[in-house]
């Protein structure tokens, strides 16, 4: 039970109850033929199943016109703990996107693909081509947990290994349980009788699942690909002088999103919880989630998630709750050190000597681009011969993993056919964008679409000022949700109209502290205009080994942010710019 029962419910809270375990009227509506809309109650619910009915943003106003409705479609995101994908899925994948989808894919942010453009008379094909290489999406979206990424390579080491096995299991462990995604999508048998009890059907979940959704991450130091600290729950490998495991320092509190004018609301980056052996790591997963499904705020989303419990409750609280359901005390963390988030790109061999390729995919869209790269056929023709697997990545990339050493001269013979060899510059291969517009339903400006462009720009004043070999994290988002994670970013970009961004400076390179808010409602001139004479102050008077966002704050530009509601705290610029 929620610990804030005094309040009305939130509205998906009854949603939930009264769903009969996520099924509501999704089968009637997906026959509904007149329509291409599902019932706003269904929007909510087939979240759970890993889907979101948008529109085509760019076609609203023509379609009005019309007098038709929107040109409505689902975004589906498939459910692969780690990123871990056999040839063979990344195959089904390639063959959805072009005959349901609109012909591209999308690596994400979480280790895994969307497909946009699927409209819902396409959608059970879809998902049933998916099951036919053991491929799904539930809980790929919705309260509950979502997919479990891991540090990116498990065949880098026995603590990778690991570490995938981790998130694998926790995965699969903390899955619903309930029938209905089979029943839906894939014409599986209902339940005799129609009515399925809590305790059989979401033992973990219960029948209103969790207040809001829940991020879980594993981390092998020192690379923070996963950005452990913008996550509900984390894992941080601890090993021993020889590499081998140990056990596990457990995070809680992290998440990315906030709502623009209100201070209520904010990011925070998770605090280390305790330490637990490897026998006790699952048990730990399933008591922070079940603490947070009995203590979250059920009465309001915008305070729903993991971090505010945290900030409510206190961590020794959370310390106590957790330890006492795993059944053995959270020990005190272990030292452990973070050195950066990005990915490595290009090959290397793990210890088995096998080979691996890390590909730089823009923004994570795999497409054949015009006068560009072939990613998507070129991906499609490693696949076909490719003797390892497919590995997603945090930051949107791909790692063509496993490869033998008879099997390598032909992936680089591809690589090179297709144009897919990473020419991109140290600040591009660091940047990100969430898919904004013309899809998503919440944005309000521009994502993917533009930040390559400004890239360009920033590219260009870098060279003027011999810093063009820097490494400089930039994300950018179409609003405040944070799904590509800004805040965490040395340069952050937020939308909040079209053409205008909230700009984020000072969140440190390897991932623990998050940003400031530097300049609000800005676009592109103003953004060049401030960010020239401080990119030239940094190349002239940053000390040995130091990151840009610890120059702006060493340099006065801009406040350090502690963690909570202080990123609200002392915003904006603190000095002029040189």
């Amino acid at each position: 039970m929620s610990a804030m029962t005094d309040k009305p419910l939130a509205r998906n809270e009854g949603l939930k109850t009264k769903s009969h375990y996520l099924r509501g009227t999704l089968a009637e509506g997906l026959d509904r033929e007149i329509t291409g809309e599902i019932t706003e109650d269904d929007q909510q619910l087939v979240k759970f199943h890993g889907m979101y009915l948008q529109d085509e943003r760019d076609l609203r106003a023509e379609r009005s016109k019309k007098k038709m409705e929107k040109a409505f479609s689902f975004m589906i995101r498939v459910r692969i703990p780690g990123g871990v994908t056999t040839p063979a899925q990344w195959l089904a994948m390639d063959q959805i996107a072009r005959d349901y989808g609109n012909g591209t894919m999308r690596l994400t942010t979480r280790e895994t693909f969307q497909l946009h453009g699927v409209i819902k008379f396409n959608a059970r094909a879809s998902i049933q081509k998916l099951d036919s290489v053991l491929l799904d999406t539930i809980a790929a979206c919705g309260d509950v947990n979502r997919n479990v990424m891991t540090a990116s390579n498990p065949h880098q080491s026995g603590a990778h290994k690991a570490a995938y096995e981790l998130g694998k299991n926790i995965s699969d462990y903390l899955l619903p349980r309930t029938g209905a995604y089979r029943e839906i999508w894939l014409n599986g048998e209902k339940v005799a009788g129609g009515e399925e009890t809590a305790t059989v059907v979401e033992p973990i979940y219960g029948e209103t699942y969790l207040p809001r959704k829940f991020k879980t991450v594993v981390a092998v130091p020192p690379q923070n690909d996963v950005d452990i600290f913008a996550h509900d729950l984390g894992f941080i490998a601890i090993l021993n002088d020889k590499g081998e495991l140990e056990g596990w320092n457990v995070t809680v509190g992290g998440g990315m999103g906030m709502t623009h004018g209100d201070v209520k609301t904010y990011p925070r980056t998770a605090d280390v919880l305790g330490f637990v052996r490897p026998e006790h790591a699952l048990k730990a997963a399933e008591s922070v989630l079940t603490v947070q499904r009995d203590w979250g705020d059920r009465t309001n989303r915008a305070h729903a998630r993991v971090k505010y419990t945290v900030e409510d409750r206190g961590l020794d609280a959370w310390r106590r709750e957790v330890g006492r359901r795993i059944g053995v005390a959270l020990g005190e963390p272990r030292p452990f050190k973070f050195t950066h988030t990005g990915d490595r790109y290009g090959w290397s061999k793990s210890e088995d000597g096998r080979n691996h390729l890390t590909l730089f995919i823009e923004n994570g869209r795999i497409k054949d681009w015009d006068g560009g790269p072939r990613i998507m056929t070129g991906l499609r023709r490693i696949a076909e011969v490719l003797d390892g697997e497919f590995r997603m990545t945090s930051n949107q990339n791909v790692i063509i993993a496993n490869i033998s050493d008879e099997k390598r001269p032909e992936v680089e013979r591809l690589v090179a056919e297709y144009g897919l060899t990473d020419k991109a510059s140290p600040i591009r291969r660091n940047a990100m964008a969430c898919v904004a517009l013309p899809t998503c339903g919440l944005a309000l400006a521009e994502s993917e679409r533009y930040l390559p462009s400004l890239i360009t720009a920033f590219e260009d004043i870098a060279e003027k000022h011999g810093i063009a070999d820097e490494e400089i994290v930039v994300r950018m988002t179409g609003c405040p949700n944070g799904c590509a994670r800004p805040y965490l970013a040395e340069i952050g970009f937020v939308g909040k109209g079209p053409g205008k961004y909230n700009l984020y400076l000072g969140a440190a390179f390897n991932g623990e502290r998050l940003s400031k808010l530097y300049l609000e409602d800005v676009g592109e001139p103003e953004i060049l205009a401030a960010l020239d004479p401080i990119l030239g102050d940094f190349a002239k008077n940053r000390q040995t080994g130091e990151h840009f966002s610890d120059f702006v704050i060493r340099a006065g530009y801009i406040a350090q942010t502690g963690n909570g509601a202080d990123f609200h705290v002392n915003t904006g610029p603190q000095r002029p710019a040189a």
